[in-house]
């Protein structure tokens, strides 16, 4: 496939370290590929100077567009905002930190060259990767390929190239709660799969703490699935069952005139059934929220600031 132009998608938070390291790496590499190209910024309500640097940038390149939106929306909006300010025959997405090289991009423009409308990322963890988050992240994986009608790359990233008839069909999706790796992969066309070394963050520390990944990985199954609220429905048959064969157990001691004796059991299962049926209402809750979510209708963002056209 052609490609007379290539944007580049970079959703910011905090990134004031940063910024022109990673523009000094993007020049550099694209340069070398003599195709015309664009690089938006999208800062997500940064709090310090990032939004100032992009200004910056912007003023003396003009290959440079800054978008700065009204608050912290989430990585997932921001890289919509991007994308919906995109013009390129194709679109890179990719981390503000230099997680992501950008070294990589001429083997993503190669992939799309040979046909492929999507090429996705499979992130390859150093040795400074935790223990911890290497095992979490392969355990959300299975579970969210388990638990989806549509299989999610393991150990992918929001690292990728996309075709215009890919974004176009992306932008088309308004879910307000947005699981970007689930939609890739539920929209289909041809895709493929490029592994890279992901590097130590540049500078700075990731606002991705744990709390913040526990929610993505709550949004991603109950975005591409209903099957929490079927296991609940299992879960409840199973209790209930169970419940009736103690019952039986008690009626038939009775009638033997054995005295049952089970304080302790009882409070066992109180206490067991009360948590079974709070984590039940807790999955009902997180579609309801959805359902409420989705019913607002709210902008998905705002933006405060955008910096001036070169056009």
């Amino acid at each position: 496939m052609d490609l007379n132009k290539l944007s580049i998608v970079v959703p910011c938070f905090n990134e004031e370290e940063n910024i022109d390291a990673l523009y000094s790496e993007l020049s550099n590499v694209l340069s070398t590929l003599k195709i015309p190209y664009e690089v938006i910024m999208v800062d997500d309500g940064s709090k310090d100077n990032t939004f100032h640097l992009i200004e910056k940038l912007a003023a003396i390149n003009s290959n440079v567009q800054g978008i700065c939106l009204s608050r912290n929306f989430g990585h997932q909006i921001a890289l919509l905002a991007g994308l919906q300010a995109s013009t390129g025959d194709a679109v890179v997405t990719m981390d503000g930190d230099l997680q992501h090289p950008p070294s990589v991009i001429p083997q993503l423009i190669e992939k799309y060259e040979e046909g492929y409308d999507i090429v996705n990322t499979r992130r390859i963890d150093d040795e400074s990767t935790s223990l911890f988050k290497r095992k979490t992240s392969k355990w959300f994986y299975k579970l969210i390929n388990k638990l989806s009608d549509v299989q999610v790359e393991p150990f992918g990233a929001d690292f990728r190239l996309m075709s215009r008839e890919t974004v176009d069909a992306f932008l088309t999706i308004k879910e307000q709660d947005r699981f970007t790796r689930g939609l890739i992969s539920w929209i289909g066309f041809k895709q493929t799969v490029v592994p890279f070394q992901a590097n130590a963050r540049y500078a700075g520390s990731t606002s991705y703490t744990l709390t913040k990944m526990i929610r993505l990985a709550v949004n991603g199954i109950t975005s591409m699935s209903s099957k929490p609220l079927r296991a609940s429905l299992w879960l409840g048959l199973i209790f209930f069952v169970t419940g009736l064969v103690y019952a039986f157990f008690i009626l038939l001691n009775y009638f033997k005139g054995i005295n049952v004796q089970g304080w302790t059991s009882i409070l066992i299962t109180i206490l067991i059934l009360g948590g079974i049926q709070l984590l039940i209402m807790s999955i009902i809750g997180e579609y309801v929220a959805k359902i409420f979510n989705e019913s607002k209708a709210r902008p998905l963002y705002l933006v405060k600031k955008k910096t001036a056209s070169k056009n």
